[in-house]
């Protein structure tokens, strides 16, 4: 049976056709407990973390991918990320109620969808989403048709409970079996919601494909973690100037306070740290770990 966090990568041995699934459980829950979202917006926030799951398994280095969404309308931001160890995190941010009917790209006015990779040693990629389909799987899978002219098939599903996600595509450097990639899609394109959600990943690979030669690569594990740091937080605060900071801390009790807006961590800096922070010139040390 498969595990409700993990990613799977699927191999196809007679046709060039690669493919992944993800399953987010345990982390979509741990995701939604950090605010309270509309039901439009847990959907579409499980959506992302399936989706970005996905995309990451095609990283080579070490460093993150983000999928991130930005709205003129009531739906401001939709960030997801994750780490080439499988660490996941995502948010969202409001201003305004939310239409629970709206289709993806409908909530997002004068909407921006982008991916981008940060390696942690290299350059920085970011590569621009149209939004021309009503759901983020379109969105995608028109991405990689006119940024990377490849075949790809994206399947995205999320309850608020579970969000599941399978991508197929071909293989970038075949360049044949037009025919393979054709029934293959056709045969993906009957997945529905309830099945991508419902079924382990050994009983859909048979239901889909039980006259292709494919098999499951062994689970890789996915988990929510945030990166966030005690020094990270004091590096953001030297956008101000020490006196701002000081200024700040004297209307709070003596105190500045960080919150980090993917896991709720509150980081607490006095006048004493804010000092230090000026005249070390760099993030305090942080007595903290990544959690």
């Amino acid at each position: 049976m498969s595990n409700s966090d993990q990613i799977q990568r699927i191999l196809f041995d007679e046709i060039d056709v690669r493919g992944v699934v993800a399953r987010v459980e345990e982390s979509y829950a741990e995701v939604l407990s950090r605010a309270s979202y509309p039901p439009a917006i847990q959907r579409i926030l499980g959506e992302m973390l399936a989706a970005v799951s996905l995309l990451s398994s095609n990283l080579k280095f070490e460093g993150r991918l983000i999928l991130q969404a930005q709205g003129d309308g009531a739906l401001r931001v939709l960030m997801a990320e994750c780490r080439h160890h499988h660490e996941l995190r995502a948010i969202a941010r409001l201003d305004g109620e939310i239409d629970d009917a709206a289709a993806f790209n409908e909530l997002l006015v004068n909407g921006r969808l982008a991916i981008t990779i940060e390696p942690d040693v290299g350059q920085r990629y970011q590569g621009v989403v149209p939004l021309e389909g009503a759901t983020l799987a379109a969105c995608l899978e028109a991405y990689f048709r006119q940024s990377e002219q490849l075949g790809t098939s994206i399947r995205l599903s999320a309850d608020g409970q579970r969000a599941a996600g399978m991508l197929l595509q071909v293989l970038p450097a075949a360049g044949t079996g037009e025919d393979d990639w054709q029934r293959i899609s056709m045969l993906a394109s009957t997945l529905s919601d309830a099945e991508l959600l419902g079924l382990d990943n050994e009983t859909m690979l048979f239901r889909l494909f039980h006259e292709e030669q494919c098999r499951l690569y062994e689970p890789e594990t996915l988990e929510f973690k945030c990166d966030c740091t005690r020094a990270r937080s004091a590096h953001a605060l030297q956008m101000m100037t020490e006196e701002e900071l000081l200024s700040l801390a004297e209307e709070h009790d003596g105190v500045v306070e960080v919150s980090c807006h993917f896991c709720n961590m509150l980081y607490s800096f006095d006048t004493a740290d804010i000092k230090a922070l000026f005249s070390n010139g760099g993030p305090l040390e942080s007595p903290g770990q990544v959690h």
